[in-house]
């Protein structure tokens, strides 16, 4: 998983130094400065002197030596440990050398750390009492330099308030990165040109290490400023594919760059001392990316995961990613649920919903009991109150879980020692029962436990991780009985996590973690509030002027971990499974019945038409004639494809030969423009609506106008039909619902219209469209409103402000699940029908009129006049096809998917087949 591939990485980064030495051996928040060659001299003048050959590294709060040689420890020498420090041989009260040798730094001190004995990773071996020792460096003159250094920083560790501590070293590492520079000698070729440099850290697990950020017209560069782990870190700006602002120790410092599409392991993550100039960096790199990367967001995501395109696992990826959790940030690692709740059966049912954890509750109130406990504990609380003392996620809970593969993190977030044998993670069982039971475990898992790397779960490196209570070794996991090896947990874990229970009810855990259950009165609801530090905003760490209580509180915000930052903050759709899927019929409602051509209904397949939509790009413009005065405002077609109908703000109706390839009628209803039509079963009557408040019945037999409802008070804007039910939309903000209107409507004699219901807005309603099975209806309104309504009830579910202009077009999609709606600000949205949340917004540079769509691709017509294909899924348009002079206003498909008409503000009629 991600930290394993991190964590090989660094490893591969440490071999091009070939040292044993990693920043993991500094103490949290230190710095390392500087590195020597040198020798440590022991017995220095007696017959015993000998030399031990290594390197001699200066950091912030402690002085480090690391011998050539595996076989000796690595020695760590904390500052504030130290008693004198100075040359050797210098005499303290005269300050001048007492003998003739070369000069050495001597270092007095009281306890040192002796690490990696024999190369072996083990607690830190502790050795106490007065001890001095000596070192000599390959170059003389940097004695003195390094002696002043030392001292300085003995100083600064020496204060007795932490904040003035950090307020030291801090102007002491800003010193050091102002008096130096990017060395321009380490770009990648010498036409390139730079355009910003600035200073910042690079952020890995626990660390973090200072140098200087340089941006050129093609690359990323990061120059460390003690040259670890190599001289200069650089990145190709073409090879960048995402790029995200992070939180770091809730500040908007962060910067992580990936080089990778789908992945949470970064190339690098940057913190700056500033935030402008993170954003100055993330606007140069983004600038650089939008002509070659398409940024997704939460929303799009959930349409691909809603739609099987994204496996649970993956989705569970991207919102970690999109929510600040970052590998290189142990306090904001990505955090995934517990799914299983069995650990101790003989074998795992996934057919059976009592095999599942609760994915509406958080891990602290699973256990009923416990959460009388805690509740009890919360009414009483002074306020800010909080449930629980501790966070599902945090840097200790993290190595909990990866201590095997990860023993130098667990050393250095525990000052050189492994956790007591029986707090280990010793068996996945008991881990589980702990977090139900503990008073103050409420931990979930890490996305470790759904992916292929069994190394976290086994004792491959043979640490001495101690004996429990009962004398166990603590040695690889203990697995549920379920599993017969590593393996194979892991494999049931993800079929689980895949399962029908888990995708019917994530969103319910997504909703916890990263939605609208995380803050509030819903939180309060779900028992789902934390400490008021690990929330984004919970504490702005600028207005604390106490330079103690402020590293404090940064303290704790970093060890005790952190919410994710909120992405939804409406209920989160539920995913599209089998059980939950609607098979529409082949027609929508709100076109007219589709020709079938020379292929008849049975031959037709849902496998036909999605090939015909896969390769809707190759679409081709086949025949076009000008059928009208004004724009085209409406198509209609005959069943067997013979007749096109169209109206037009020209104020007719017109029928159009597709064989003759003439028009063949053209019916005036009134002076005023005609906005839409449709044809009845039995290609008998077509309808038609006017800005003249009129709906028109029009028997193609009789060649006359047989009826007219006369049912608005302003403009009808579009009609629909179905099931016998006429319905009309108005500029006079209404919707309404007909009955008594015949399929095939008799040649004589008028007819009584019942008006069944009626769908009140606040303003005038530009477009409609009904659900497959027509108990949904959607509206769109000219202030951009689009509002789902329950037809049997007449009753609104959701209204979603879409657009900031009018609502050009919607159409729900073919199960049901989603609407899609376009409007004038040139955006192209997808509602999910269930929560009523905006899941995908598109943004074109035209407005797109009209549209049709499968429910993962779209073909609209712009008002650019193109016909554009959008893929939802990938978040793109990814064609353009000409074929209108001007705007492209109406469109029609028939049943196979094979042939296309849009009509046009140019007066023309388009008729489109699909090549391929």
């Amino acid at each position: 998983m991600a930290f394993i591939r991190k964590r090989r990485q660094e490893q591969q980064l440490r071999l091009y130094s070939r040292e044993r030495f990693s920043l993991l051996l500094l103490n949290l928040e230190e710095y390392y400065f500087e590195q020597h060659s040198a020798d440590h001299i022991q017995h220095r003048g007696s017959c015993d002197e000998r030399k031990i050959r290594g390197s001699l590294k200066i950091c912030s709060k402690s002085v480090i030596f690391e011998p050539d040689a595996i076989s000796h420890p690595i020695v760590k020498i904390p500052l504030r440990d130290c008693i004198q420090i100075g040359k050797h041989g210098e005499s303290p009260a005269s300050g001048h050398p007492a003998t003739a040798k070369c000069p050495g730094i001597s270092l007095t001190f009281s306890q040192v750390y002796f690490i990696k004995e024999h190369n072996i990773v083990a607690p830190y071996r502790i050795e106490r009492g007065k001890m001095e020792y000596v070192f000599e460096l390959d170059v003389s003159r940097k004695v003195e330099d390094v002696v002043e250094t030392l001292l300085q920083l003995h100083r600064a560790s020496c204060l007795d308030k932490l904040g003035d501590q950090t307020a030291m070293i801090t102007a002491i590492l800003q010193s050091r990165l102002a008096r130096t520079s990017f060395d321009k000698n380490r770009f990648q070729s010498v036409s390139e040109k730079p355009h910003l440099e600035c200073k910042a850290e690079m952020v890995t697990p626990l660390v973090t290490n200072p140098g200087h950020v340089c941006i050129t017209d093609t690359s990323l560069y990061f120059q460390p400023l003690n040259g670890y782990p190599k001289p200069v870190i650089h990145i190709t700006l073409q090879d960048v594919r995402r790029i995200y602002k992070r939180r770091h120790g809730l500040m908007p410092l962060g910067l992580e760059v990936f080089c990778t599409e789908d992945d949470l392991c970064s190339d690098i993550y940057l913190k700056f001392y500033e935030p402008e100039e993170r954003d100055d960096v993330y606007f140069y790199i983004a600038t650089y990316l939008e002509h070659h990367v398409v940024e997704h967001t939460a929303e799009s995501y959930m349409l691909q995961w809603q739609r099987g395109h994204l496996s649970n696992y993956q989705y569970l990826l991207h919102l970690n990613n999109l929510a600040d959790r970052s590998c290189n940030d142990l306090s904001q690692y990505p955090v995934f649920p517990w799914v299983v709740s069995d650990y101790f059966s003989p074998s795992l049912d996934l057919s059976n919903p009592g095999t599942f954890r609760d994915l509406s509750k958080p891990v602290g109130a699973l256990n009923k009991e416990r959460l009388e406990r805690l509740l009890a504990r919360y009414r009483e609380m002074p306020a800010p109150k909080f449930m629980y003392g501790s966070h599902y996620s945090s840097p200790g809970y993290v190595l909990f879980y990866l201590v095997r593969i990860a023993p130098e993190y667990m050393l250095c977030l525990q000052n050189g020692r492994f956790d007591n044998a029986d707090r280990m993670f010793n068996s996945v069982a008991e881990t589980w029962r702990n977090c139900l039971d503990g008073a103050t475990d409420f931990k979930e898992l890490i996305p470790e436990f759904y992916g292929d790397d069994v190394s976290f779960l086994v004792n491959s490196l043979k640490l001495d991780l101690g004996r429990r209570q009962g004398g166990q070794v603590v040695d690889d996991v203990e697995l549920p009985l379920w599993a017969s090896s590593p393996e194979d947990f892991l494999q049931k874990s993800r079929e689980a996590l895949e399962s029908s229970y888990v995708s019917e009810h994530l969103h319910e855990w997504i909703d916890l973690v990263f939605g609208y259950k995380q803050k509030g009165e819903d939180a309060i609801g779900a028992h789902n509030v934390f400490h008021p530090l690990t929330y984004e905003g919970g504490v702005d760490l600028n207005s604390i002027e106490d330079p103690d209580e402020k590293v404090a509180m940064l303290t704790q915000i970093l060890e005790f971990g952190q919410t994710p930052k909120q992405l939804f903050v409406t209920p989160h759709p539920q995913k599209i499974t089998s059980r939950f899927r609607v098979t529409p019929p082949i027609s929508s409602c709100n076109d007219s019945p589709a020709s079938p051509g020379e292929e008849s209904f049975e031959d037709l397949t849902e496998e036909s038409r999605r090939l015909a939509w896969n390769n809707i790009t190759k679409l081709q413009l086949q025949e076009q004639y000008k059928t009208h005065k004004e724009a085209v405002t409406g198509i209609a077609v005959s069943r067997n494809g013979s007749s096109v109908f169209t109206t037009s703000q020209d104020s007719t109706l017109k029928m159009f030969s597709k064989e003759s390839k003439m028009l063949q009628r053209s019916i005036s209803f009134s002076n005023m423009a005609l906005s839409s039509c449709l044809l009845l079963p039995g290609d008998a009557t077509v309808i038609s609506s006017s800005w003249d408040n009129n709906v028109y019945f029009y028997s193609i037999a009789f060649g006359r106008c047989q009826d007219t409802l006369m049912g608005h008070d302003d403009a009808v804007s579009h009609i629909c039909w179905c099931d016998s039910r006429l319905f009309s939309a108005s500029w006079d903000s209404t919707v309404k619902v007909w009955s008594g209107v015949p399929a095939e409507m008799p040649g004589t004699g008028r007819h009584q219209f019942d008006l069944l219901a009626e769908l009140e807005h606040d303003v005038g309603v530009d477009t409609i469209s009904l659900s497959a099975t027509s108990a949904l209806l959607a509206s769109g309104t000219k202030e951009g409103m689009v509002t789902i309504w329950d037809l049997p009830t007449a009753t609104a579910l959701h209204q979603i402000p879409c657009h900031s202009g009018a609502v050009c077009a919607t159409a729900f999609s073919p199960d049901s699940r989603h609407i899609l709606s376009t409007g004038a600000d040139g955006c192209v949205n997808v509602v999910d029908v269930q929560t009523g949340m905006r899941i995908s917004s598109m943004a074109s540079d035209k407005p797109q009129r009209c549209f049709i769509w499968d429910g993962s691709s779209v073909l609209s017509g712009s008002e650019s006049g193109e016909l554009l294909v959008w893929d939802l899924l990938g978040a793109r348009v990814s064609e353009r096809i000409q074929g209108h002079s001007g705007a492209v206003t109406c469109i029609w498909m028939n049943e196979q998917c094979s042939s296309v008409i849009t009509g046009g503000e140019d007066r023309q009629i388009i008729f489109w087949k699909l090549q391929y």
